[in-house]
């Protein structure tokens, strides 16, 4: 498949005024990106400050690695891509056919607040290139509009729960709830049970619930290229 996909992460590396870091997750990076490239499809990672971004430590944990984190943890050409992204400033929406962003806390932060995010995603959108965001990501969207509303508005989205926020102790953290502000936005919104695999794909739209998630986002993905 001759196809050209951007990957967007996060460069904001702290969780609130906790002290603690936080970043990407890492399975949400690496299921989609075997999914894809397995397949052929070519992949360029950007972020806001480009360079190295952040990875979310706790994805890190033994208990959270999946196949597709081990395999990344070998891979020399997705490290040396990940040691250089593409500063947000310099992609060029007619490189790609579609756009990716994982997720982690990181995004809640940067991305959403991120104008050149923003504008990036009406551009893809607006020229019938698929959006595909997981978890968190999702989060990215709390700002973008087309001809004055919300993007989601009307849309049948997903996307980290209020439980799953609960479950992991940072509700009282993160700047906004993903499950809120995308109901807020006018989003029809849809869950499953917390930690199971949900995705949800409404025209060139595609979005997941959670970690478990990504792999079906990139699966779906696929489809619309």
């Amino acid at each position: 498949m001759n196809k050209k996909v951007l990957f967007v992460l996060t460069s904001h590396d702290q969780l609130g005024n906790t002290g603690l870091k936080t970043g990407f997750w890492t399975e949400e990076l690496a299921a989609p990106y075997y999914a894809l490239s397995d397949k052929g499809v070519d992949i360029t990672i950007a972020s806001p400050k480009g360079g190295l971004p952040p990875i979310d430590p706790k994805s890190e944990d033994p208990s959270s690695q999946t196949d597709a984190t081990r395999r990344m943890d070998k891979d020399a050409v997705l490290m040396d891509k990940l040691k250089n992204t593409t500063p947000l400033s310099e992609v060029k929406i007619e490189d790609f056919d579609a756009v990716f962003y994982p997720g982690g806390h990181g995004p809640l932060w940067d991305l959403a607040e991120d104008k050149i995010s923003q504008q990036l995603i009406v551009d893809f959108y607006t020229s019938d290139k698929p959006v595909g965001f997981v978890c968190h990501a999702p989060g990215v969207l709390k700002d973008v509009k087309i001809n004055g509303e919300y993007l989601v508005k009307g849309k049948n989205v997903t996307g980290f729960t209020n439980t799953e926020e609960d479950a992991v102790q940072l509700t009282d953290i993160v700047p906004f709830l993903v499950e809120d502000m995308l109901k807020k936005n006018g989003g029809i919104y849809s869950k499953i049970e917390d930690w199971n695999p949900y995705a949800v794909v409404d025209g060139t739209l595609v979005t997941g619930q959670n970690p478990a998630s990504s792999e079906k986002v990139a699966e779906e993905l696929l489809k619309l290229l």
